[in-house]
């Protein structure tokens, strides 16, 4: 009866996760440090060179050797193991592969490769390298799943194949990325590290230049490749190389003939044109992947005079043109994960080839001793052969025959057997002349073998010879160049941005959008918006320019033109405080749109508490946060205070006047060179000598010949010339421009200039309806004049404001 055990389900869990964390570390994510393999790989490789599918063979069904590692070693699903054995085949995945593969092994593209019934694959020439010496006792041995054989614990690895390929793997709480490297540079190294061995790591850099991907390319960042080679994690810029060629009539084209590693390439061209479908950017005509079995080649043609190079610089941040690699370099050391730093991957390698060369000697001195014995034995026998074939021949059988010798002439049971084994023929003096001469050979090749065992130098002069043959051997150009500093990608708002004109509409309610003109010709009588809501700014402009707008609570709003919502015209759009927090109470007053962000004007303010100030519009430029945050422009001192007008000066210096109107009546003006210059977060100056509960109503500028359109809460309207106001000077009370009544005085509730007579007016009102006045059918009134009743404040509401009716928006 089985034994039941009270646990607790913390317990299991701990104890059963470790269990498999520790297996897919150690057999099965992550590379030894020595031969730089996962187990699937060097199960692969071990089991091909066994079954002796090798260089010098001929091609062999993918599908045998799949089914020899996973019938004897791997006991995991047939597709692991031929991914794996087709990955290391992909040239442009390893820097030297292991596999020589005959049919469809994938591409760059992303493409899997054919099933393994159809591909053949044996073992490249590079890898018997890695399998050399593995039949001299030089690696450690386990007994396989069933028992059935032994698998090596790691593969001698003749070059050092963890940074010369090297390696990617995601386990439990570990992953590794290891870049591939040029195995003559390494083995340099390694050369290096062997005479040197408190090498620094500079020392170590001056032949590991960086990483060496298969795919080429360009590598930015020597600080990111030393970080990385000192500590095993760091980061560096892989770009594509890429050549900028004229073509006829003012067009050029980028060409692309090496992208980053592991980029796929369909994916990447596919992005590209995405771009060019999209219109992200402007320029680009065509893209086309002409790559073929000379080598990789992507098109990208362009259109006529446009900044290739500003293209180029968009496609390297928004495309896998550049991507950063992260260095990640963990591997299995003595038995346990690591991060590794270059020296010592390095001194882990030559270690281990010293180890592996010790254990080859051995096994060869053991050998040549093991046959020196039986070659002393024969030509002992030669010199008694006489008496040797008589005990022979009296014997009953071979062991009879094996022990007499044994036993009558002082023979050793492997010199009774040899001689027992000697065929007749080999009974002559010539085979006594070849056998001492054999004996002299070997007693020198034991000699050499001793002297290796026995001078760690002579060892290492060994191990050097045979690294340098085989850098000899297999050495090739680096492919991937190192540039010492990441280049700064600057883009150009011109690449972006297409040169095209927009209409471009915000609304009283805050709602904002641009259409093109094609969608407001087709459809400009329909605004989208809602029935109460009115536009307060609508212009054509181009997608290059730069809106500014002001709200009454001291906000500045900035858009560039060309990341407002592009919608069709009959849409509403989006709500600015979809991406700015605004008050509920809080409405845009102001907006301006400029050309560009060098403009040398100022912004005149006036609040209606009694401020006023003049701000630069280089203090007003926009930052980084300008998408989710809102600028103050103005610091309102009181909690209620609003600001009531923004009007821009693009000529400060030149010399003009500025009218203000009270609620209560009141009108100042003085000279625009009264107000001074402050920054953003200030309040300004006192603009008017206001009392009680008096507010200021508007500001506009004037000239001595204005003449002012004022309306009151009553519904009265009044022209009145400018020249009845004294031109005083800042922070007076002002004059009176209103008769005072004891009953339901007038209030000022707006003002604007009359810019003609023939131009009509449009008073809204606190009920969304609008009334037009023409000036021209009204007289000018003189100061103490209350106007003319225009509006039914019952049927059509209070008025709020008094501006120049907006005219039929024309578009070219």
């Amino acid at each position: 009866m089985s034994k039941i055990e009270n646990l607790t389900l913390e317990d299991v869990m701990g104890e059963r996760f470790s269990r498999y964390s520790r297996s897919i570390i150690q057999e099965r994510a992550l590379p030894d440090i020595r031969d730089g393999l996962k187990p699937v790989q060097r199960r692969i490789l071990y089991a091909m060179n066994k079954d002796g599918n090798t260089y010098d063979k001929a091609f062999r069904k993918s599908a045998k050797s799949v089914g020899n590692v996973m019938g004897n070693f791997h006991p995991h699903g047939d597709s692991s193991i031929y991914e794996a054995l087709v990955r290391m085949s992909q040239d442009w995945k390893v820097r030297e592969p292991l596999i020589e593969m005959h049919g469809n092994n994938g591409s760059m593209d992303g493409d899997p490769p054919a099933a393994m019934r159809y591909t053949e694959a044996r073992l490249s020439k590079i890898s018997s390298e890695m399998l050399r010496d593995i039949d001299k006792n030089t690696v450690d041995w386990v007994l396989n799943f069933d028992d059935t054989e032994y698998e090596p614990t790691v593969l001698p690895s003749r070059f050092p194949n963890l940074l010369v390929n090297g390696s990617t793997g995601i386990s439990a709480g570990y992953a590794t990325d290891i870049p591939p490297h040029n195995l003559g540079e390494v083995i340099d190294a390694v050369l290096y590290l062997q005479k040197h061995p408190k090498a620094t790591l500079d020392d170590l850099m001056g032949f590991v230049k960086g990483p060496d991907f298969p795919t080429g390319a360009i590598v930015q960042g020597i600080d990111g490749i030393r970080k990385a080679y000192e500590t095993g994690h760091g980061k560096i810029m892989v770009r594509s190389r890429t050549s900028i060629e004229p073509l006829k009539g003012n067009k050029s084209q980028i060409v692309i003939t090496e992208i980053p590693y592991e980029v796929n390439k369909a994916q990447l061209v596919k992005r590209i044109d995405e771009i060019r479908l999209n219109k992200k950017i402007e320029g680009i005509a065509e893209v086309r992947d002409q790559s073929d079995r000379e080598g990789l080649s992507i098109v990208v043609e362009l259109k006529r005079e446009v900044d290739s190079q500003g293209i180029l610089n968009y496609l390297f941040k928004n495309t896998d043109l550049q991507i950063s690699y992260n260095f990640n370099m963990v591997a299995i050391d003595h038995m346990r994960p690591v991060r590794l730093s270059l020296k010592r991957i390095l001194t882990a390698y030559l270690d281990f080839q010293q180890n592996v060369v010790k254990k080859r000697t051995q096994f060869d001195l053991q050998k040549a001793m093991d046959r020196q014995h039986i070659v002393d034995g024969l030509i002992k026998a030669l010199s008694i052969l006489d008496k040797v074939i008589k005990t022979i021949r009296a014997s009953k059988n071979r062991k009879d025959a094996r022990d007499n010798l044994v036993n009558e002439y002082d023979f050793s049971e492997k010199q009774a057997d040899a001689i027992v084994a000697l065929q007749l023929y080999r009974l002559t003096n010539t085979d006594v002349t070849e056998l001492k001469a054999e004996s002299k050979e070997l007693s020198d090749q034991i000699a050499g073998f001793q002297k290796i065992l026995n001078n760690p130098s002579e060892l290492n002069k060994v191990l050097a010879k045979e690294l340098r043959q085989l850098a000899k051997t297999y050495r090739n150009p680096r492919r991937t160049e190192i540039q010492n500093k990441v280049s700064n990608i600057k883009i150009s708002t011109d690449v972006m941005v297409p040169d095209e004109d927009v209409v471009v509409m915000v609304s009283h309610d805050g709602y904002i959008k641009r259409s093109s003109l094609r969608s407001y010709k087709a459809s400009s009588s329909e605004s989208g918006l809602k029935d109460e809501d009115y536009p307060i700014f609508m212009e054509q402009l181009n997608a290059r320019d730069h809106l500014f707008m002001f709200t009454n609570k001291g906000n500045l709003i900035y858009r560039p033109v060309h990341e407002i919502a592009d919608v069709k015209w009959k849409d509403t759009g989006e709500h600015i405080s979809q991406t700015i927090g605004l008050d509920a109470d809080e409405e845009i007053i102001g907006t301006f749109a400029f050309n560009s962000l060098k403009e040398s004007g100022n912004f005149l303010i006036a609040t209606d508490d009694g401020h006023i100030k003049q701000t630069s519009f280089q203090d007003l430029k926009p930052g980084r946060t300008y998408k989710n945050h809102a600028y103050t422009y103005e610091k309102l001192k009181a909690e209620n205070a609003k600001v009531v007008a923004v009007q821009y000066l693009a000529n400060p210096e030149q010399s003009s006047e500025l009218l203000l109107i009270s609620h209560h009546g009141l009108a100042l003006r003085y000279g625009l060179d009264e107000v001074p210059v402050n920054g953003a977060r200030t309040t300004g100056v006192k603009s008017m000598g206001l009392r009680g509960d008096d507010l200021v109503t508007n500001l506009q500028l004037i000239q001595p010949n204005s003449v002012v359109a004022i309306v009151t809460q009553r519904g009265a309207f009044k022209k009145l010339a400018v020249k009845e106001i004294p031109a005083t000077s800042r922070a007076r009370k002002g004059v009176m421009i209103l008769r005072e009544l004891k009953a339901q005085p007038h209030r000022v509730v707006d003002f604007v200039v009359i810019d003609h007579e023939d131009q009509p007016l449009e008073v809204l009102t606190n009920r969304a309806r609008s009334h037009d006045i023409l000036p021209k059918e009204y007289s000018v009134g003189g100061r103490y004049s209350n106007g003319s009743f225009v509006i039914d404040v019952d049927s059509e509401g209070i008025p709020k404001q008094i501006r120049i009716k907006p005219s039929e928006l024309t578009v070219n």
